[in-house]
Formats: structure tokens, sequence, C-alpha cells
């Protein structure tokens, strides 16, 4: 390893240790944003989960009740 490819990351390791505080405010927008945004994330995945596991439910209740899909129209229906 050359000496510039190991200087430039210690520079950098340096120069971040060396800040001080940040005193800044972050107002209740941001918390409320970010409290949504993981809200949402655990819907979608609440829902994506509940979909995938009652799918064989669901393909089961079918089974038993024996509904199927409509049959095609025929070439007959069509042409009126």
């Amino acid at each position: 390893m050359n000496l510039k490819s190991l200087l430039i990351p210690l520079v950098a390791i340096a120069l971040i240790s060396a800040c001080g505080d940040a005193f800044a405010y972050i107002g209740p927008g941001a918390g409320l944003s970010v409290l949504g945004s993981l809200w949402a994330v655990l819907v979608g995945v609440v829902v994506a989960v509940f979909a995938i596991l009652s799918w064989p439910l669901r393909l089961l209740w079918r089974r038993l009740r024996g509904k199927r899909a409509a049959p095609p129209p025929s070439s007959e229906t069509d042409l009126r």
C-alpha cells in the first residue's frame, strides 16, 4: 500500500474527529416524518407477510366452495 492511499483516509478521520459539537435544532416535523416513514414500511411488510401466508388458505377456501372462473364467451355471442 502506498503512502498516498493511506494518507487520505487518515486525514479524513482526523478532520472528522476534530469537529466540535453541532448545536442545531431539529424540529418536530423531522421526527414525525421519520415515524411516518417507519410506520409505512412496517405496515407494508406486515401486509406482504399476511398475503403470502394467507395464499394457501384462500386457495383451499376456493377449492372447498367449488368456485371456478366464468367460462369464456362463445364465438356466437360475440357476433350478436
